[in-house]
């Protein structure tokens, strides 16, 4: 049974998470979506999310193509992500620096290989949860 991860903010529920989170089951068995928790997206952002780590974890539960949710490290080390034992990460189409900052770290010390895939964008100019936040078309 392979396992596969994908993460990331969740502010806002749109077509094009739908699409990221489909298209990371598509690799496994299992989906365990992982959370960015409130003071990471504070930190990385520099705005609050509009729903709490707690809310956006409800959220991300009730689609369909997960498995189960846990939520991502505060500190944003890879600790919560590697604990999960992931056989596949999935990183979506914009996040390709996070990806790279991951395959450095695994070098460094992952007991089991761990194959990294990115997700295909999905209307990227439309369903971006920054340009709908800014344009509030959520």
């Amino acid at each position: 049974m392979k396992t596969v991860v994908a993460f990331g903010t969740f502010d806002i529920i749109h077509p094009g998470h739908l699409s990221y989170l489909e298209q990371a089951k598509r690799h496994g068995d299992v989906l365990i979506a992982v959370v960015t928790p409130d003071a990471a997206v504070l930190r990385r952002k520099g705005r609050r999310a509009l729903f709490t780590q707690g809310e956006r974890m409800k959220i991300v539960a009730a689609v369909r193509s997960v498995d189960r949710v846990v939520l991502g490290d505060q500190d944003d080390s890879w600790r919560n992500v590697l604990a999960c034992r992931p056989d596949i990460i999935c990183f979506g189409y914009d996040q390709k620096q996070a990806a790279r900052a991951l395959a450095c770290r695994m070098q460094k010390g992952s007991k089991k290989p761990v194959r990294i895939v990115m997700a295909r964008s999905y209307r990227a100019r439309r369903y971006h949860s920054a340009y709908l936040i800014k344009n509030r078309h959520a």
